[in-house]
């Protein structure tokens, strides 16, 4: 009897066709876990950078159209005073207040203060288109000397 149901046993486990396993180990979870984590590690603050030092021409294009506009005036009345880059209310784009922080009849100084994700930097230039970081965030620093528009970190202009 006892050998009869070995045989049944054996006879029954030879029928059933392969176990297959489906799914994922926990091993092998935990390695996609632990590989999808260092590559946003390093990924996210680049894209970060990345993305602030895309919105860096935003400042300095309008810089360059309003000290256009500065020089237009000066050409036709021979005075800065009344430019009306400097008359209006500050102007802005997605990410920079426009303003003029100071005119007179031979000199003005054009700033460009960051908003929102920009917060932090303030880009200057004057007649004499000498073109100054005012400020910038905190992890970034200005070039030395001060005479150019950073763009990234470290003061690189």
């Amino acid at each position: 009897m006892r050998n009869n149901s070995a045989l049944c046993a054996a006879t029954s486990a030879a029928a059933r066709p392969p176990r297959r396993s489906c799914g994922f180990t926990l091993i092998e979870l935990l390695v996609t876990v632990v590989i999808i984590s260092i590559v946003a590690a390093i990924a996210l603050p680049s894209y970060a950078d990345y993305m602030i030092r895309g919105k860096i021409p935003d400042a300095t294009a309008g810089l360059a159209t309003r000290q256009v506009q500065m020089e237009q005036y000066f050409q036709d009345n021979q005075t800065y005073v009344g430019a009306p880059a400097c008359t209006s209310d500050s102007t802005s784009s997605n990410y920079f207040t426009f303003a003029c922080a100071s005119s007179s009849a031979t000199a003005y100084q054009l700033n460009a203060t960051g908003s929102g994700t920009m917060s932090g930097f303030t880009f200057t230039v004057d007649q004499s288109n000498v073109k100054t970081m005012a400020a910038v965030p905190s992890g970034w620093s200005a070039h030395s000397p001060n005479s150019c528009w950073v763009t990234k970190k470290g003061g690189v202009c």
